[in-house]
């Protein structure tokens, strides 16, 4: 059999990392990893107990493949594998429609939380704190930071708060006027939106109107 490059085993401190082609049919993979173990590799892989973490790359595998693989490890008796995992794809590179991403937690001054897509936050965010999004923004507690949606120039986004004190809102290259003019002291849940190239407030129950998804 002719090595091939589908598998690449790399020392670390902590044992061993399986690197695999996530190319590749996984048929090809799984002859090749054989072979690495029982021929080319084996003077690499005899001794004491050795931990093996095994990366797929963004290859996405059933429980039983998986399986497969940690069997043709554990078979060279002092091989024990920790681990078998796929990356994580970035939001911008998964094909067809994606919901927001959620996060949960306070924005404290001087963080900032940047996204491309909606945000969801299910918490508050502090005078001083920065959320920065190329699509919407939901913030399930009280805005007293900064909000900037449409990062890029989308005109067509809103930013929503259950609480709305910012110390600035920005859309696209708009940015609201003093909060001071536009907070009507609603406890309701309020958005901000573009109208004619200015800002506007509303409460949530009027998205409708901008939006008109009908509930199927």
């Amino acid at each position: 059999m002719t090595e091939k490059q589908h598998i690449m085993i790399k020392g670390v401190k902590e044992g061993l990392v399986f690197l695999l082609d996530d190319q590749c049919e996984f048929a090809v993979l799984m002859d090749e990893l054989q072979y690495k173990l029982e021929k080319t590799h084996q003077q690499l892989l005899t001794g004491p107990l050795v931990h093996v973490h095994v990366k797929l790359g963004t290859r996405q595998l059933v429980d039983e493949d998986k399986e497969r693989i940690r069997s043709v490890i554990r078979a060279q008796g002092n091989l024990i594998v920790q681990s078998v995992e796929s990356e994580v794809q970035p939001a911008d590179k998964i094909e067809g429609p994606t919901g927001p991403r959620v996060i949960t937690g306070m924005i404290r001054s001087g963080q900032m939380v940047e996204h491309d897509g909606d945000l969801l936050l299910t918490g508050d965010v502090n005078p001083g704190g920065t959320i920065l999004c190329t699509g919407d923004i939901y913030v399930l507690g009280a805005l007293r930071g900064v909000a900037h949606a449409g990062v890029g120039g989308r005109t067509d986004v809103i930013i929503a708060a259950s609480l709305m004190r910012p110390t600035q809102l920005r859309i696209a290259e708009v940015i609201s006027r003093p909060p001071e003019e536009w907070m009507s002291g609603d406890a309701a849940m309020e958005f901000a939106y573009l109208q004619d190239g200015s800002m506007q407030i509303d409460k949530i129950t009027q998205l409708f109107r901008l939006r008109n998804n009908p509930i199927m």
